[in-house]
């Protein structure tokens, strides 16, 4: 029998789903404990991916829910995939599974350190830049992925915001991906994101050339009050969730030498500070 396993990835990303199923239909937790005939910390502890579930939990749960079709077929297909520490999906990221699991692990972490070394991180993105960095997509599907990354930037400055440290590569700053206009906008956003209590944005130099872990590309590490820390990769067509305790530690470490070499946020704030100026003066 399928069973994820409780606490890893897989887990947490149904654990998400479901919740967001539960909620989709206006249920509660104790309503839904009824229907099924459990208690409601059966479905509490299911949400948040903290025991082992089976497709045949996830098929009840969806019945009681009043889920069906092609919805129900998804969510069971992915209780049966193989689970593990470290979780890779082909075919994310994509509009509802990606974003609902990372949006579930913004909501409960405590804090969040992301490295970008080609884009803006996408929480830290105006509209305008992620329309640009999204070119090529349906013009449906390309809105709807603009208006849920603007949701996202909703927990930088929630009652309960966790600390959200942004290490951010020269280039990703300089590079021509869009009009000198939105990137004046875009550098602005981010200047004020910055000036939140909770929010700490670094610029790795470029120069002297050198090697640095942000070269091996981008990554978020997500650490939680009461879960391991898990890190999570994103790529051209697959996303790779990691929480084996050796991968971890790598990542840690990549981090603090990043930290090492990256400018102080006040040398951060001078350094955007010029970049406006600099673009301003291309639009004269």
């Amino acid at each position: 029998m399928a069973r994820s396993k409780a606490g890893s990835p897989k887990a947490r990303t149904l654990g998400a789903e479901l919740r967001k199923a539960r909620e989709g239909k206006g249920i509660t937790v104790r309503e839904l404990a009824r229907r099924l005939g459990i208690g409601h910390a059966w479905v509490v502890r299911t949400e948040a991916g903290s025991r082992p579930t089976t497709a045949e939990d996830v098929t009840a749960i969806l019945v009681a829910l009043g889920v069906s079709g092609v919805e129900r077929e998804r969510l069971v297909e992915l209780a049966r995939e193989a689970d593990g520490p470290d979780w890779l999906r082909a075919g994310i990221p994509g509009v509802h599974q990606e974003l609902v699991t990372l949006i579930d692990y913004e909501r409960t972490a405590n804090a969040i350190s992301e490295v970008a070394p080609l884009l803006v991180p996408g929480v830290l993105q105006t509209a305008d830049y992620a329309r640009a960095v999204m070119t090529g997509l349906p013009p449906g599907e390309l809105e709807t992925r603009v208006a849920m990354r603007a949701t996202r930037r909703d927990f930088l400055s929630s009652r309960k915001a966790p600390a959200f440290e942004a290490l951010i590569a020269e280039c990703a700053l300089t590079s021509p991906i869009v009009d000198a206009e939105t990137m004046i906008d875009q550098y602005e956003h981010i200047e004020k994101v910055a000036d939140l209590p909770n929010v700490t944005v670094r610029i790795i130099r470029s120069t002297p050339p050198r090697w640095t872990p942000a070269h091996e590309g981008r990554f978020i590490m997500f650490e939680f009050p009461q879960a391991p820390p898990l890190v999570h990769l994103e790529h051209l067509g697959s996303a790779a969730f990691l929480t084996s305790p050796n991968v971890i530690d790598t990542y840690s470490k990549a981090l603090g030498t990043l930290r090492d070499v990256a400018m102080s946020p006040a040398e951060s704030a001078e350094f955007i500070g010029a970049c406006i100026e600099r673009a301003k003066e291309t639009t004269k």
